[in-house]
This record gives structure tokens, sequence and C-alpha cells, in this order.
């Protein structure tokens, strides 16, 4: 197993750790524990030592599974991480009862690595505002947190903002050879860097989409290497980044568990050649998009509340995919949220806004037509 050395804790982790947000599920959508608990112990024998949890994972019922599992080792031989529901959290007397309350689901003395959970402006403003990390300095200091950082999804400038605020054992980001200009992205990978932040990384293959590219594009990868997986392209491009400590794999099955360890047991670096193979497929996915919309956002606001820009984020990433599923959530959202493209009424205001002059009514008539019947195919 390949393993990192976190310099600023002085402690080693696996590179590749166990995310515990896609677990397998019974036909009821509970976990199937018999199964999950074979993948676990696969993974902690073949030298995974980080697992990575979440209060509201599985409805709640992955913190104390993993927990449980996680019983039969030493303790000292593995790092459990969970996280803060920030959201569910109003003031310090909330922030000691949601801990406490952890600390019994998982069944454990003390959490290795301990996150603010999904941090975004929102989220941080009520951190600063209700003083709520001064609990959690103290429960560091008393040694039922041993690491404290945070996950994030908003805007590099929000996570610029909140890496200065407090001197962070570690950080989470999403990070993938697709998305190096989204939320934190490269800048926040250099900027943590600099700082001597070590990183987590969430989503290195994008919620499986990149280990399912469309045939056209994945057979550059085969070709080149035709004994690795396409899912272990992306996870070999995010481990090329010295300060990135653990890549996070939500696995369901145990094909992808087997993988995975596959990839960081025999280890293969990307070459200066494999690297170009990645350029390339990152420059045929971009030219399947449908528009050319740069988020510049000069089209908003939209009388009817139309969030233009993301409904053309969704209808790009969608045809670079192929695939619904990538989208599925994102368009869901925005659609329960009143800011679907249904909602148009071709004033053609933004039109004239528009610095790309992207035909927006007809895209956004076109968008809502193609999305709306894929996802409505099974």
């Amino acid at each position: 197993m390949e393993y990192r050395h976190l310099e600023k804790l002085n402690i080693k982790t696996s590179l590749l750790g166990f995310g515990t947000m896609r677990l397998p599920l019974t036909s009821d959508g509970k976990i199937d524990e018999l199964l999950a608990e074979k993948m676990i112990d696969y993974a902690y024998q073949s030298g995974v030592n980080y697992y990575d949890t979440a209060f509201p994972y599985h409805g709640g019922e992955s913190e104390p599974f993993v927990g449980r599992v996680l019983n039969k080792y030493p303790r000292d031989s593995y790092f459990l991480a969970t996280k803060l529901p920030v959201w569910s959290v109003n003031n310090l007397e909330e922030v000691k009862q949601m801990f406490e309350n952890q600390l019994k689901r998982v069944d454990k003395e003390y959490i290795d690595f301990y996150l603010l959970h999904s941090m975004n402006k929102t989220q941080f403003e009520k951190v600063k505002r209700e003083n709520l990390l001064s609990h959690l300095i103290e429960l560091k200091k008393q040694g039922k947190i041993k690491y404290l950082g945070f996950s994030f999804h908003d805007s590099y400038e929000v996570f610029e903002e909140m890496i200065n605020y407090y001197d962070w054992d570690f950080c989470q980001i999403q990070f993938n050879y697709t998305d190096t200009e989204e939320q934190a992205g490269i800048k926040g990978y250099k900027l943590a860097e600099e700082k001597g932040i070590p990183l987590v990384i969430m989503e290195p293959i994008k919620g499986g989409t990149l280990a399912n590219l469309p045939e056209d594009i994945n057979c550059l990868l085969s070709e080149r290497e035709p004994n690795m997986s396409t899912a272990s392209w992306a996870l070999r491009w995010v481990a090329q980044f010295p300060n990135i400590k653990v890549i996070l794999s939500g696995m369901s099955n145990f094909d992808q568990v087997k993988d995975n360890i596959n990839t960081f047991n025999n280890y293969k670096p990307l070459t200066k050649e494999d690297n170009e193979v990645i350029d390339e497929v990152v420059s045929k996915l971009t030219l399947r998009i449908k528009n050319n919309c740069t988020n510049c956002r000069y089209c908003m606001p939209c009388p009817k509340g139309v969030n233009i820009p993301r409904v053309f984020k969704l209808w790009n990433t969608y045809y670079k995919f192929e695939s619904a599923n990538v989208v599925r959530y994102g368009w869901n959202d925005m659609m329960s949220k009143n800011e679907g493209p249904d909602l148009c009424i071709k004033c053609g205001k933004c039109e004239k806004a528009c610095p790309q002059q992207i035909s927006i009514r007809k895209d956004l008539e076109t968008a809502n037509a193609q999305i709306t019947t894929a996802l409505g195919k099974k």
C-alpha cells in the first residue's frame, strides 16, 4: 500500500482512504452490513488505515456501522474521520451535544480527523458568528479530537478566506482532472501546499463518472494502459500531487475495493506521456459541451429566477459524460428551488447582456427538453 507522510502532523496515512458515503445497499435501502463489513475488512487487511464517515451518511447509519466494524481492530492501527454537520447546530451547547453523541455513535474515546462538514460561505459565517470553533479547539486540547479540519464546497475566494482563518491541521477538497477550476481547485491546492496544510481529496473519480467515460474517449486510456482500469487513471492523476495525503473513494461494491487497492498496492506514478493522454481526454470532453457559457453572470438576475449559468453548466456536464446520473442531483435541486429553465418567458433580457452572444432562450428550451428526457429514462 502506498503511504504518505503528513509532515505537519508527523503521521503516515494510506494514500487510499475508504469513504463510507456510498456503501452497498440491501433491497430496502439499508446498508448491506455483511458485504460492507467484508469490504472494510479487505481494505484494512490490505493496508488502508483511513476511514471517512459523517453524521448524515446513509440516513445516519454510517457512523455507528463503521464504528462497530473498526472496533475489531486495535484503535491505534487506523484513523477515523467524521464531521460536524454545521447546518444542524446553532450554538456552542449544540456543538458539544452533537460531538458527544457522535463519540457514542462511533463508540470511540476520540476522533482522529474531525471536520466542519461541507463548508460554504453561509456555513462559515455561522461558524464565525457563533464562535463554533472554540469548543472544537478545546476538545482538541483534551485529546478527544486529534486533528481539526474542514471539508469544502464553494468558490476559491471563500476557500482562501477560510483556510487563512485558523491554523488547520488539514482540509478536504474536491479535486480531479476535470475539476481543476471548480471550487477550491488547483489554486486551492497550491495555497494549502504553500501553507503546509495537508489535503484529503474527495470526488477523485467524480462520483464514478471518470470510471465510466464515453467509449470513444475511454479508448485513449485503454490503448495506453490495457491493464489499468479507467478509475485508476483518475486516482493516479490526483496522487501525483505531493501535498495530497489521502484520496477518498466511496466504494460501493467489492470489485471497486479490489481495483482501488490494486492501484495503490502496485502504485505506478503517471509519466509525462501519461499526463499528455489525460490532457487529451480533458480536451475531448470539453469539445462535447453544448455552448460556451463562461459563468460570467452578466445574464443574471433573470426576471423569473432562472439560474441560467447553472442550467448551462449542468447541460454541458451531461453531454461531456453522456450520463444523466452525473447531473441528476444538481438538476433536481435547481428545479426544487424554482430556478429551472421551464420558467423562462423568452423576454430576451439575458441575450442582450450576454458577451458570448449565446442564444440563451433557445438553449434553455433545448437543455430543459434533453435533460428532462434523460432523467426520465431508467
